[in-house]
């Protein structure tokens, strides 16, 4: 009778001691799904809650690749965005307790809502579904894209009929595009690989595939050092110009509140990305050092002129001097536009 009650006791232990561990992971999971919705910004402390830290005798960070005690958010474990991590929390009698989280963090400051000045329109075809954009001079290049439409071309700024013009293969979808020298650096969309062409005649002169990080290619920038490019997520990825395969760094973007994902077009100037989300009016300033958006600026009034659906949207920006440059898929104008700081 006695061994029949010791071995209840014992298993009374075990189970109160399952459930205790039970509720520690619960209580973290309840933790980081507030967290995750309201986010960190870089300096602040990851503070678990009392009932945690009571049975806690450690607490580590695993990221996969290291795993830390420190419980701080910096630049040196942690990306703006979204960071998946795993809790490890050893107990005080023992045990280790697991759970995978994800601690999003956003940018130390609000952005900047930035004003602006429509100062002159140029006509555009509006056959041309624009994906990458850019003006050297007052000659435009553009990569227009769609299977069995694409092609790469340059134009005077405020006329449509081509200096030259390259269609590509039926199979291909052209995407982001940008200058570097003497040379153009093209994307395509999902056919993992660039193409590089004489600036001049747009004479194709190789292509180069992608590095695995990258899942497409969408948007496409050169910022006097590295090709930065953009596959639809929230991150922006830094190539070298001499081996575009290569993937130097990568930044993820984000403002105060929020990530950004599906980032497109993009274009560097002044030290700053300026990039459009998909399927938005919207245009992002970028700090590229960080990922860190910086400024916002709303064109839904110069949109809503063009965009019908879900294809005839923003999707190229470009400078004039100080000045942008802004077009749309389908769209049968260029607005210049003054920006005000």
């Amino acid at each position: 009778m006695k061994k029949i009650f010791f071995a209840g006791v014992i298993a009374l232990g075990v189970l109160t001691a399952c459930n205790k561990d039970g509720d520690v992971l619960t209580i973290l999971s309840e933790y980081n799904y507030e967290k995750e919705q309201e986010g960190y910004h870089f300096g602040d402390i990851i503070d678990l809650p009392k009932e945690i830290k009571d049975v806690a005798q450690s607490i580590e960070i695993n990221f996969g690749d290291k795993q830390v005690k420190d419980l701080k958010i910096t630049q040196e474990n942690y990306k703006l965005g979204d960071n998946s991590i795993t809790f490890i929390i050893t107990t005080k009698d023992g045990k280790t307790l697991t759970q995978e989280a994800t601690i999003n963090v956003f940018a130390s400051h609000p952005e900047k809502e930035l004003g602006y000045e429509v100062v002159h329109t140029y006509e555009h075809d509006k056959t041309n579904f624009v994906q990458g954009f850019q003006l050297e001079g007052n000659t435009i290049y553009e990569s227009v894209g769609q299977y069995g439409s694409s092609k790469l071309m340059k134009y005077a700024l405020g006329t449509v009929s081509p200096i030259v013009e390259v269609p590509q293969s039926q199979d291909v979808f052209s995407e982001g595009a940008t200058i570097v020298g003497d040379k153009i650096y093209q994307l395509t969309w999902q056919n993992k690989k660039g193409f590089i062409y004489d600036k001049a005649t747009l004479k194709q002169e190789s292509e180069f595939v992608y590095p695995n990080a990258m899942l497409e290619g969408w948007g496409l920038t050169y910022d006097g050092t590295h090709l930065l490019a953009s596959d639809g997520t929230k991150n922006i990825y830094f190539l070298d110009p001499k081996n575009p395969s290569h993937l130097v760094k990568y930044i993820s973007v984000a403002g105060n509140q929020r990530t950004f994902d599906q980032i497109n077009e993009l274009e560097y100037h002044n030290g700053f990305i300026y990039a459009n989300i998909w399927q938005s009016p919207t245009i992002l300033k970028i700090n590229p050092k960080t990922g860190e958006v910086v400024a916002t600026i709303d064109l839904s009034k110069i949109a809503v002129q063009h965009t019908t659906n879900s294809d005839d949207i923003l999707n190229g920006i470009a400078f004039k001097g100080e000045n942008m440059l802004i077009t749309g898929k389908n769209w049968n104008k260029i607005y210049e536009i003054s920006i005000k700081e």
